[in-house]
């Protein structure tokens, strides 16, 4: 069974912007996923703002969405109790929307990895224990 990949927005971004820091970085593990992605509405909005300003940035993020190369595959309304409980939990972090979505679908998705620059995904815990699988390069 293929081991299901979560993509949180960092490297969606730093994919999509070579003028961001992490490009070459997210452009080698591009390379190595396959299709499709799975993420969040949550994140495709937190990519899009961050693309704003990138020429066509916004246009690469649907057009990897169109062509099913990134998927969203979650409804918030199905998990609101849990993402509730998340955003509580780590409320100190602060965990945003997309983070609690991303735990949530790592917790849904038996032996899927999160895809992130995001250091913070280091002390989420799903199932309450239980460490999140990352791909995140050394920082």
């Amino acid at each position: 069974m293929k081991r299901q990949m979560l993509l949180d927005a960092g490297p969606l971004v730093a994919l999509l912007n070579r003028k961001d820091a992490y490009h070459r970085w997210a452009a080698a593990q591009w390379g190595q996923l396959e299709p499709p992605l799975l993420t969040c509405e949550a994140v495709v909005t937190e990519a899009c703002y961050l693309l704003r300003h990138s020429p066509a940035g916004a246009e690469a993020m649907m057009d990897l969405l169109d062509r099913q190369i990134v998927r969203v595959a979650f409804r918030l309304e199905e998990h609101l109790q849990p993402i509730a409980r998340l955003l509580a939990k780590y409320a100190d972090v602060p965990m945003s929307l997309a983070d609690a979505c991303l735990v949530r679908m790592a917790e849904i998705h038996v032996g899927s990895k999160v895809v992130t620059l995001n250091t913070d995904f280091r002390l989420y815990r799903k199932h309450n224990r239980q460490v999140v699988p990352l791909i995140i390069p050394e920082m």
